[in-house]
């Protein structure tokens, strides 16, 4: 389980692509001291497993073909900025939202906005994910947990303060760019729930 508040922002040092499933390997200035082999790791929301540590500034991770099916690692390259955080550990603070690290799909964004110091972004989604966001809502980013501000028919908006631009990789965000997203999951328990 992860919160959605990012410690680091590293990169993608390289990727070795196999048919239905990629190697990638992190750079990260995070002190991986008491990182483990099996740890759980949040890359910009996808929750991956420590597969090695090539170096003391480096951690490894395999992708399957689900992965790279529902996120935006299956364009990746090296070199990509990819938001970073490690696994919750008891008594740790929630400063953001409960997040599984499980991404649901990918949004593109639609437009960009500045309101002074602030950024408003509105992003599309498919229907599939549309009807599990909600105004007022949580929702998570490229892993960056955000509160939906407005939600339309396919699309929805949320504003970036100065600190989650400044400490994330969705300030370099253009129109048209794909973000992975995770919706809040009680949506999906309510949802299964009224099927029976």
């Amino acid at each position: 389980m992860f919160t959605g508040i990012i410690q680091d922002v590293g990169s993608i040092k390289c990727i070795e692509r196999e048919p239905g499933q990629a190697h990638m390997v992190f750079e990260t200035a995070l002190n991986l001291v008491s990182w483990q082999l099996g740890d759980s790791v949040a890359c910009n929301g996808c929750c991956l497993t420590i597969t090695g540590f090539p170096s003391a500034a480096n951690f490894a991770a395999m992708l399957s073909p689900e992965t790279l099916r529902l996120t935006i690692f299956a364009d990746a390259c090296p070199g990509d900025a990819v938001n970073l955080e490690s696994a919750l550990r008891m008594g740790d603070a929630l400063g953001g939202h409960m997040v599984t690290g499980h991404v649901d799909g990918t949004a593109s964004v639609q437009s960009i906005r500045e309101l002074g110091e602030h950024r408003e972004f509105t992003f599309h989604l498919s229907d599939e994910l549309a009807r599990y966001v909600v105004a007022k809502g949580s929702i998570t980013i490229n892993g960056v947990s955000l509160t939906v501000n407005r939600v339309g028919r396919n699309d929805f908006t949320v504003n970036l303060i100065p600190h989650t631009l400044s400490h994330t990789n969705l300030e370099a965000l253009q129109a048209g760019a794909n973000v992975n997203i995770e919706t809040d999951m009680y949506g999906r328990y309510v949802e299964r729930l009224m099927q029976f």
